[in-house]
């Protein structure tokens, strides 16, 4: 896969952790809010049929549960592996939305980290980040 380019935020899944509630543990009925994992718009058919990333110009490759990415936080170069453990973000709602740092800016959510990714590579309060992910 190309280093694919956009903005990555967070969400929660699974057991109370950090900021997080219980809620459900996600379409590969692994996740939790406290493992670095993350979520996909095209883990599926059904996943790509409701996310639709195409809408935004972005044809993201099928990844199913427990594919490993790494997204890079464009802002200050830190990088996390995830594995795949649910199907998100609804790219299609945040088309054209953009992020930035300084010049460096992304656009289209591609790729939800659980909360314990996300800080991993940046502050939960900045809720998205421009992102390279490989």
């Amino acid at each position: 896969m190309a280093a694919l380019y956009g903005e990555v935020s967070w969400f929660c899944c699974g057991n109370a952790w950090g900021p997080c509630g219980t809620v459900g543990r996600g379409a590969c009925g692994t996740c939790h809010s406290g493992n670095r994992q993350h979520a996909w718009p095209n883990t599926s058919q059904a996943c790509l049929d409701i996310t639709r990333p195409d809408r935004c110009g972005d044809n993201l490759a099928r990844r199913t549960c427990g594919h490993v990415h790494t997204t890079t936080n464009r802002c200050n170069g830190k990088a996390i592996a995830t594995s795949i453990a649910d199907c998100g973000p609804q790219t299609d709602l945040f088309c054209g939305e953009r992020t930035c740092c300084g010049s460096v800016c992304g656009s289209n959510r591609v790729i939800d980290l659980t909360p314990s990714a996300y800080s991993a590579i940046g502050s939960l309060s900045t809720g998205l980040l421009p992102a390279m992910i490989t």
